[in-house]
């Protein structure tokens, strides 16, 4: 036995856009922080991961330059996402004494050959021993406690911040899946458009974000909420304050949310007669950040006369279902993409 099979724990990786979130075997998930990372021009090293460098975003000086390396799901930036992912697995390493570790990593289910090399790279550079990869759809319902190794229908739109996803899984394996580049940034862009061209008002992403998870919703409200954002005013070029509502977010919204009520709406008229009678009876399984938008259960309900559930901690499913992947290999191998290609 190695050495570092003795202080090997295996983990799970949910890359996101928006957020990266980390698991280990009988600890759950042990990190979530953005997925943003600072770094010096100059020496090329990282100045700052995470929250801290969030905080970094749009505010930084020359030398110092804040970036998100994923974008809509892929490695948009290698080098800096090379280094987020190498100070992150450090970080866990360190703090939770794991020696060279096995991950599983969520990734889009429209992901290219070249993203998933550049995907396993990272990972491996990082210091890991073997690396698999899951699709982000499967993962989600792995984690929010479905049971896909039966021969079931089962549908899982997960709506996470770079994309949407929408997944038919049946026998361990997904049997139709799509996915389209409107999620959680989408929607803040959205926010920011609405406000530019309504309120006379020029705010950045961060603000976008916190006026959706206040008051993003996909129906009206019944009880109207509202909220000052503060951002330059575009014909005096000043700070101003400018109040927005609930109703003014579901308008900027509704053309990006009903994108996604398309894709769902084709994927089901794609879906084998079967597994569409299984999805009606026990219907979509909602997951992702997106699915935390007030009443975005109810208007999809509504659009496709099918039941839909959010599941239990929507942020936390892929990372879960990794981390429950990669605990329970031998029954999930079909499940991992390059089980699957080595197979073939």
């Amino acid at each position: 036995m190695s050495f570092f099979s003795l202080g090997s724990k295996d983990i799970g990786m949910d890359l996101g856009t928006s957020n990266i979130l980390i698991t280990i075997k009988d600890k759950g998930i042990v990190l979530n922080e953005p997925s943003v990372v600072a770094i010096d021009r100059r020496t090329g090293r990282i100045v700052a991961t995470g929250h801290e460098a969030k905080e970094m975003l749009g505010r930084t000086p020359e030398q110092i330059k804040a970036v998100r390396p994923m974008k809509e799901g892929v490695i948009a930036d290698f080098t800096a996402t090379q280094l987020m992912i190498k100070n992150i697995i450090t970080k866990i390493c360190r703090r939770y004494n794991v020696g060279r570790p096995r991950v599983v990593v969520g990734v889009p289910s429209g992901i290219t050959e070249v993203e998933e090399r550049a995907v396993q790279e990272a990972v491996s550079q990082a210091g890991a021993r073997e690396v698999y990869l899951i699709e982000e759809p499967m993962a989600a319902a792995i984690g929010a406690g479905l049971d896909v190794a039966e021969p079931n229908g089962n549908m899982v739109l997960d709506i996470g911040g770079g994309t949407t996803e929408v997944a038919v899984i049946s026998l361990g394996g997904i049997v139709i899946s799509d996915s389209i580049k409107i999620a959680g940034d989408v929607f803040d862009d959205d926010i920011i458009n609405y406000v530019k061209d309504n309120l006379n008002l020029a705010i950045g992403s961060t603000t976008a974000e916190q006026v959706k998870i206040e008051l993003g919703c996909a129906m009206p409200l019944v009880t109207k909420k509202s909220m000052e954002v503060r951002g330059r005013d575009l014909s005096s070029g000043l700070p101003e304050n400018r109040v927005i509502t609930s109703d003014d977010v579901l308008e900027a919204m509704t053309p990006s949310i009903e994108k996604i009520i398309d894709l769902v709406r084709a994927t089901l008229e794609k879906t084998p007669p079967e597994l569409a009678s299984d999805i009606v009876e026990r219907g979509i399984t909602l997951t992702g950040g997106g699915a935390l938008i007030k009443n975005i259960d109810m208007l999809i309900s509504q659009k496709t006369e099918i039941p839909v559930y959010i599941a239990d901690k929507p942020l936390d499913c892929v990372a879960n279902g990794t981390g429950k992947t990669i605990e329970d290999m031998d029954k999930l191998r079909t499940a991992l993409i390059n089980a699957r290609k080595n197979k073939q």
